[in-house]
């Protein structure tokens, strides 16, 4: 069976709160790896923050120092390089599979060591995706660690693989279904989606897209299939200064 392939825009603007959104494709042209990533916030906690780019990808940072109160779930590195692999997570598992990768082990076995975050009664799935490039090829991998409908005791671990990613397309995957008072977390597979050329225009229909109460930050790169380089990046930050 096919998968379905959604618009973009529309489910973002139908879902009203996915939380945190990890997106890996291919641009149309099939020159550039596609990778995005970007965080929302209900609480003033999750909201008083932006990216900013660190040696070997970005963190998250407070933008008002004075107001943070719990850096736990909040303060991390989304996105990091390791050799010829790039990490995108949404939380402090990101260190987690560096250190592994850098062992010599792989993604899936970093990421048994971890499971969903630890803030009841939501239990905030933890996302994550590894891309590897080799000689100008790529393949990906996305994760999903949840919890079985709220139950602490239980996790669910789901791994999906693409290995001949399609010019065009991607795959997105998020925390959360739809907003609500405890939302409910992502289920099925990642969904299918569009990807163009331009950077400027992914980066604007998906920070367009998103519902604008909630929304905070977000980063899209181009990499390079055959340099492993990133050619072009974008950081959006609600928070700005100026």
């Amino acid at each position: 069976m096919s998968e379905i392939n959604i618009n973009l825009s529309e489910y973002l603007k139908s879902t009203v709160y996915p939380g945190r959104g990890i997106i890996i494709g291919q641009s149309n042209d099939s020159k550039n790896i596609v990778a995005a990533y970007f965080i929302m916030g209900r609480s003033e906690n999750s909201r008083n923050r932006i990216f900013e780019k660190t040696a070997d990808g970005i963190r998250t940072k407070a933008f008002d120092e004075s107001k943070l109160t719990d850096p736990s779930l909040v303060i991390y590195s989304p996105i990091r390089r390791y050799q010829n692999h790039f990490i995108i997570t949404n939380g402090d598992q990101t260190d987690t599979i560096y250190a592994y990768l850098a062992n010599g082990e792989d993604f899936a076995d970093a990421l048994y060591t971890r499971t969903f975050e630890p803030d009841p009664p939501i239990l905030t799935p933890r996302i994550s995706g590894k891309i590897t490039v080799f000689g100008g090829l790529f393949n990906y991998t996305l994760s999903i660690l949840k919890s079985d409908g709220g139950n602490e005791n239980h996790t669910l671990r789901a791994f999906f693989g693409y290995e001949t990613p399609e010019s065009g397309k991607g795959h997105f995957i998020h925390t959360y279904k739809h907003n609500a008072d405890v939302p409910p977390s992502f289920e099925g597979e990642p969904k299918k989606i569009d990807i163009p050329d331009s950077i400027e225009e992914f980066s604007g229909t998906i920070w367009n897209s998103l519902n604008n109460d909630f929304k905070v930050s977000l980063y899209v790169a181009y990499i390079g299939k055959h340099t492993r380089e990133i050619k072009e990046e974008k950081i959006i930050n609600k928070n700005e200064r100026f």
